[in-house]
């Protein structure tokens, strides 16, 4: 709808809506849901209206950053690659000049919403913003750049707790590891389906590292995420509910494994889709736990 508005009304302005992905919020939801579990968790329960808007517009403006940045990084590289050919970028209707300029001011309007919570917060705001901004690059000279991306998507975990609590326990790190670890699992599914364009390109993914070991990988991957999940559920004294919540993203985690038997393009972006549910799976968990205790 709002794609068609601005196709309507401000047509220059569609290019930079959609290189910030702002038409596709399966990016977004997968760095809110893991966010959404930090703040609850260091909050037990609601962690109030301020909170939850800083750090829910906040993922929303760095997501929508990185993607800028991702697409700077990839312009000579998305028109070769069947999945992003019709990139703005790739296609020349958003500029490099654009595309930074987006990059910077979505930085800049998320830090100002950190600048409402503390000191510590705005500090663990810094290496947020680099590792988004590194991301991009590191497929140039790595095959783990899903491992970076974990890291930069798992960010909003430290950064919650620092602003509940004003510190950043260790099981705060539990759970970032967890998180790390899904994300590089849903991300190999991502790059699966680019994975024949990546090999004659010569960009580098764990997809491509993990070869014919992707699936065996990707399951151990999914395996040491709910045994992390269980030990944090068990350390936060977490209900029922939230072990319910564990055992339905388990069976999203064998159903995502089903869907990747044949290494079909679409099946493995449908896994990688599919995790949205894991996330939300784990939230009604940790929020269905708050409310009836």
């Amino acid at each position: 709808m709002i794609s068609q508005t601005l196709a309507r009304r401000w047509p220059t302005a569609l290019p930079y809506w959609q290189l910030a992905r702002l038409d596709r919020p399966i990016g977004s939801l997968l760095l809110l849901w893991p966010t959404w579990w930090a703040l609850w968790l260091a909050a037990d329960g609601w962690p109030g209206l301020h909170l939850f808007t800083v750090f829910t517009l906040g993922v929303l403006l760095m997501r929508a950053a990185g993607c800028a940045i991702n697409d700077f990084a990839d312009r000579k590289i998305d028109g070769h690659v069947k999945r992003t050919a019709a990139r703005p970028l790739a296609t020349g209707q958003a500029t490099p000049r654009g595309a930074l300029m987006l990059f910077a001011g979505l930085c800049v309007l998320a830090f100002l919403l950190v600048l409402t919570t503390n000191r510590l917060t705005v500090l663990l705001s810094l290496p947020a913003v680099a590792l988004a901004f590194c991301y991009p690059f590191a497929k140039r000279y790595t095959h783990l750049p899903q491992v970076v991306l974990g890291a930069a998507f798992s960010m909003g975990i430290p950064m919650a707790f620092a602003a509940a609590t004003e510190e950043v326990p260790p099981l705060a790190w539990l759970l970032y590891t967890a998180n790390l670890l899904w994300t590089v699992a849903y991300d190999t599914f991502y790059a699966m389906v680019d994975r024949d364009d990546d090999l004659k390109i010569g960009v580098k993914s764990t997809a491509v590292l993990f070869g014919e070991m992707d699936r065996a990988m990707t399951g151990a991957l999914q395996v040491m995420v709910l045994f992390a999940l269980v030990l944090a559920g068990q350390r936060f004294e977490l209900g029922t509910f939230y072990f319910l919540g564990l055992a339905v993203a388990a069976g999203l985690f064998a159903y995502q494994q089903w869907l990747i038997r044949e290494r079909e393009r679409d099946a493995c972006f449908r896994a990688f889709l599919n995790n949205n549910w894991v996330g939300a799976a784990v939230f009604a968990g940790i929020a269905l736990h708050y409310l009836t205790s």
